[in-house]
């Protein structure tokens, strides 16, 4: 397969998504850095584009610009697939731009900032045949896609509860509130911690148990003083198979590095990930003792040996390799769809518009709740109540 072009949106010189994006968009040689619009500096973005190899013409001042100039190319030689790795408030008026320009796109989560633009970003994707995918960067760990696997074929029973946590201390200190935007209501939208962290445990609860958040109850707090938006949030929920979930998502847990966990626990067994160990997934038959489930070992499912690239075990895999992962996935059906046949089925379970959405509804499903007290409230977008 010949590489894809693909281009940055954002994600400039010392942004660490933005790096991880282009290590991981690479790292599989099915993509080349093209084009790019990557800092709100016009000249500082051009010159950083072109440190990472975009030829100078492709190396835009901003994203308007290079729409413009990538529709001036000739057909095939346009950027296939552009990342959105902007601050919140911005991310509706470019991808909506872009799809409608019949270019793929690969958003930087929360997809919106309002449900109504997720809405729309769902119909245009579908009027356009476009992908429209959100990074949900856990989902394409292969411990994680194991743990789906695990659930889809029936090995945990019936789900009956599911617990997560997406808990970190980077914002503790008052003084740190880098970077700044995310306790900002006119940039970040109507939530900071829930918005920014909540979100990738929730599809991640979703991804795993194949199953919708459908109703939920949060408390928020917001426990550094002055900031607009929270910083800390609870939030318990009822999933669309019956299984009862919880979350506690937080920017102010001292001692808790990254903190992204989740435990399953089903009629016939229990599961349990931790991102900071992403390589070992611990599973529980009833009545068994605890077994240790390592990437990499032979007997697990095609869909995590496909996100594994060292077939050996103990040798550790993690965010960027994440991060590859939906490229790949996102490659591998960008062709198929030029070549009109079905793509590979471990590659189909990239994070798509329809997720996207949802996690922008219980975004704000849980800033209404916390207003009513705790108040229960349907967490379902309306078009898919």
């Amino acid at each position: 397969m010949s590489m894809l072009e693909w281009g940055l949106i954002g994600g400039g010189e010392g942004s660490i998504i933005g790096g991880a994006h282009v290590v991981g968009a690479r790292m599989d040689g099915q993509f080349t850095l093209a084009a790019g619009a990557v800092d709100i500096d016009p000249e500082r973005g051009r010159d950083y584009a072109c440190r990472l190899g975009v030829a100078a013409d492709r190396a835009y001042g901003d994203w308007r610009s290079m729409l413009a100039g990538e529709l001036a190319r000739p057909e095939g030689d346009r950027v296939s697939l552009v990342t959105i790795a902007t601050p919140n408030s911005t991310h509706y008026e470019i991808a909506s731009a872009f799809l409608e320009a019949g270019i793929h796109v690969l958003c930087e989560k929360p997809m919106t900032t309002m449900v109504e633009d997720a809405e729309a970003l769902v119909e245009i994707a579908a009027r356009t045949g476009r992908i429209c995918a959100v990074n949900y960067v856990y989902s394409g760990y292969p411990m994680a896609r194991e743990m789906r696997a695990m659930v889809a074929r029936g090995d945990l029973g019936r789900v009956r509860v599911v617990n997560t946590e997406f808990a970190h201390s980077f914002l503790a200190d008052p003084s740190n509130d880098f970077p700044g935007w995310r306790f900002d209501p006119a940039q970040a939208g109507v939530s900071a911690i829930v918005g920014d962290c909540g979100v990738h445990a929730l599809h991640l609860a979703s991804f795993v148990v194949g199953q919708e958040v459908e109703r939920l109850t949060a408390d928020f707090a917001r426990c550094v003083e002055g900031r607009e938006l929270e910083d800390d949030a609870l939030v318990a929920f009822r999933m669309s198979g019956g299984t009862v979930g919880r979350l506690w998502t937080s920017a102010v847990a001292v001692g808790h590095s990254h903190g992204l966990r989740i435990q399953v626990f089903g009629e016939r067994g229990g599961l349990a990930w931790d991102q900071e160990q992403p390589n070992q997934l611990y599973w529980t038959p009833l009545g068994e003792s605890t077994r240790r489930l390592e990437r990499g070992a032979e007997g697990l499912s095609p869909e995590s040996t496909r996100a594994s690239r060292m077939m050996l075990i103990g040798h550790p895999e993690g965010f960027l390799e994440g991060f590859a992962n939906i490229y790949a996935d996102l490659a591998e059906e960008i062709v198929a769809r030029r070549e009109g046949r079905p793509p590979a089925p471990a590659a189909t379970w990239w994070p798509t518009t329809e997720d996207g959405l949802r996690s922008v509804a219980a975004v704000h499903a849980a800033v209404e709740s916390n207003r009513r007290e705790g108040a229960w409230v349907d967490a379902r977008p309306p078009s898919l109540r």
